[in-house]
């Protein structure tokens, strides 16, 4: 390693110092890297929460067939995505591979997106998990608690573990994701086993279930379920074979939550007859599961599900943490944002400072939705319509337009090298991917209203999908000033951990 004494600086690029710029390589296998990206799609979040409300507000009854449908398309845009991890090992896995294809200007907006997108996704988490906390405490305990003291508990208690060994954290979210799939699964098995007066019917995947105005908005509710899956690059750096099991994983990933939402969306109409799931979703609400459960299983396992309806809230926000702090460690070492953001920390090496922005994000946002709370046991429309509701939506359709824009940068960078031939296929499946993303995105933003339950006339509608927007402006504007200002800077954006080794290298040169 170069002391600072014999670096050399060149203009308008930061010279590197030290292992504190790399995170630890090795500390993820195939299992801890699955079990990572896996936590933040919260399966039992997306069964109890997304579908019995896609199936209420949207009033369609073939969203499991939307699952396959939308299984198809990630796998699309996964093909491309992949081979792209096995050329570029990233922690800001969206905006460096838009970079290497769009720009380093594109790339520096595709960065912000990220960081603002996967901000909102996690702390709109905060709010429906303080309330079906305080809900716990309320039904066990007899204990009124408002909602904003267990979200700011585990505020806190993520942000120590963020600074912990990543595999720590994948040990962590694992557990708590088998006990969670393994309760969703014999649930699925109980309504199969015992169905209602329609029996094992399939009408659920009929696509004639799928007409009316309300399929493109019931995709943005059903793609929102998916988002995780595409954080694997992200933990590229922190695996010993990236190029292998960076896109073992993406496959599974999204191959694995197709399945399992279709399978388990098909057993709550089978459950309830498919004649009679919108129905009892608007009636129900995201006590629907919780009663057919208690119905066929009894009240412990019950008890039991609602107790791990939580523990799966805690590990997607643990996993949307890990994906925020490694996206700041990216732009800080790359200059988009402060340099003390581009180290880890020394003992676990771990992207500390990311870690700490955040949690500090997450704690001023609960912090403002509880000062918006006037009531002593908390408004239940403050954390979960709002708090929820706005951020995931904000988060999703910023996640939505990255795997556009990443789509593109595919056919782009590989035309770009003359492999347009050798990789012709991967570029077909890469542009119908960014095609149908582009249309959710379009259904997204012009249905924000519906989406966040808010009025057609309200200001909400263009104000929440604004702040990507702005973002996306910001993003463009820091970038073109690093051009202008810093032309070897930009040029860096999306090289990330080859940047640090090629000037390592040349520090260290006679």
């Amino acid at each position: 390693m170069a002391t600072e004494s014999s670096s050399k600086s060149r203009p308008g690029i930061s010279t590197f110092k030290g292992e504190d710029r790399a995170l630890r390589a090795g500390r993820l296998g195939t299992g801890g890297l699955l079990l990572s990206v896996l936590a933040a799609t919260a399966p039992l979040m997306v069964v109890a929460g997304v579908m019995p409300t896609t199936f209420a507000v949207m009033g369609i009854v073939g969203q499991p067939l939307l699952f396959v449908v939308l299984g198809v398309v990630l796998v699309l845009f996964s093909v491309g995505y992949a081979e792209m991890s096995r050329h570029v090992h990233n922690a800001g896995a969206f905006y460096a591979y838009i970079s290497r294809g769009l720009g380093g200007t594109a790339g520096a907006s595709a960065a912000l997106v990220a960081l603002v997108a996967y901000n909102a996704l996690q702390v709109g988490i905060y709010g429906i998990f303080g309330f079906e906390v305080s809900g716990l405490f309320a039904t066990y305990a007899d204990l009124s608690v408002a909602w904003w003291i267990p979200a700011l508990v585990a505020a806190l208690v993520v942000g120590t573990l963020g600074w912990l060994k990543i595999d720590v954290n994948a040990r962590v979210l694992g557990v708590l994701l088998i006990i969670e799939v393994a309760l969703v699964v014999i649930f699925d098995i109980a309504a199969v086993s015992d169905p209602a007066a329609q029996g094992l019917s399939l009408h659920a995947f009929n696509p004639d279930t799928l007409t009316g105005a309300g399929v493109g908005t019931a995709l943005c509710f059903c793609i929102a379920a998916f988002t995780g899956f595409e954080q694997a690059p992200v933990y590229a750096e922190e695996t010993s074979r990236p190029h292998v099991l960076v896109p073992r994983v993406m496959f599974l990933a999204v191959g694995g939550v197709a399945v399992f939402f279709a399978l388990s969306s098909w057993a709550l109409t089978v459950a309830t007859g498919p004649s009679a799931i919108v129905g009892e979703a608007q009636k129900q609400s995201a006590g629907l599961l919780f009663g057919l459960t208690e119905d066929r299983l009894g009240t412990t396992f019950t008890d039991v599900l609602h107790f791990l309806f939580v523990t799966g809230m805690f590990a997607a926000l643990l996993s949307f943490h890990n994906v925020v702090a490694r996206y700041a460690f990216a732009m800080g070492r790359e200059g988009l944002l402060p340099a003390a953001f581009g180290r880890t920390n020394s003992a676990s090496g771990a992207p500390g400072t990311g870690s700490l922005l955040q949690t500090v994000v997450s704690v001023v946002v609960i912090a403002v939705f509880a000062i918006a709370d006037d009531k002593p046991t908390g408004d239940p429309t403050v954390p979960v319509l709002h708090l929820f509701t706005w951020f995931g939506n904000i988060g999703s359709l910023g996640v939505i337009l990255l795997m556009a824009a990443a789509s593109a940068s595919v056919v782009v960078f590989f035309v770009r090298r003359g492999a347009a031939g050798a990789q012709a296929w991967r570029l077909i499946t890469s542009a119908l991917a960014g095609i149908a993303l582009l249309v959710i995105a379009v259904y997204t933003v012009k249905d924000f209203d519906v989406l966040v339950g808010a009025g057609p006339e309200s200001s909400l509608s263009w104000v929440l999908p604004g702040i990507i927007g702005l973002a996306v402006l910001v993003g463009l504007a820091q970038g073109l000033v690093m051009r202008a200002r810093r032309p070897e800077a930009h040029a860096r954006i999306g090289l990330g951990n080859e940047a640090f080794q090629l000037e390592k290298a040349a520090e260290e040169a006679p």
